[in-house]
């Protein structure tokens, strides 16, 4: 990816707040349930590239930290917030992470990685880092709120705190 000449390459916190916000407008199905996951599994892998994030409930203690408490897995349509804590990491979970075939995108993907293999031991592949991504073609920003307020010029905000498993919607069992 190369930039346009009259392409900006960063954006500030000021111009950020006046633009409009902007919010996933698809399906969210949170998971709770082991007996779930090999359905949804079956979905995410019909896709080639995924959107990936987790969520782990802060510690301000030094040296302690929490386990991951949440995988977050985009599609264009349909959000799968998967709780950890409720499901453990169900071998089609592990397959998924494995899965070269299936790109990985998203922000600060070492730590995800790392906190996931502490849950479970896993051999990560078909993950893109998109801040390495940006850094390359040149952008100065490569948090996800900058970057989507940079290149898509809306601004997100986190409404739910899933991590504190404060959700309301929530996958049935078929």
């Amino acid at each position: 990816m190369t930039l346009k000449s009259n392409q900006r390459t960063s954006i500030t916190h000021e111009e950020i707040n006046e633009l409009p916000l902007g919010a996933f407008e698809g399906k969210v199905v949170v998971v709770s349930e082991e007996k779930n996951i090999p359905n949804v599994f079956a979905e995410i892998n019909k896709h080639t590239i995924v959107g990936f994030d987790t969520e782990t409930k802060p510690v301000f203690v030094r040296g302690q930290q929490n386990k991951i408490a949440l995988l977050q897995i985009a599609l264009v349509d349909t959000v799968f917030l998967i709780r950890l804590k409720q499901t453990g990491m169900h071998p089609a979970i592990t397959n998924f992470l494995e899965n070269d075939r299936i790109l990985k995108a998203g922000v600060a993907l070492r730590d995800d990685i790392k906190g996931l293999q502490r849950l479970k031991h896993y051999e990560p592949a078909g993950f893109i880092e998109l801040a390495q991504m940006s850094k390359e073609a040149g952008l100065e920003v490569e948090s996800v709120k900058k970057l989507t307020a940079l290149l898509l010029w809306f601004r997100i905000s986190k409404v739910l705190k899933p991590a504190t498993g404060k959700l309301k919607h929530s996958m049935k069992s078929k």
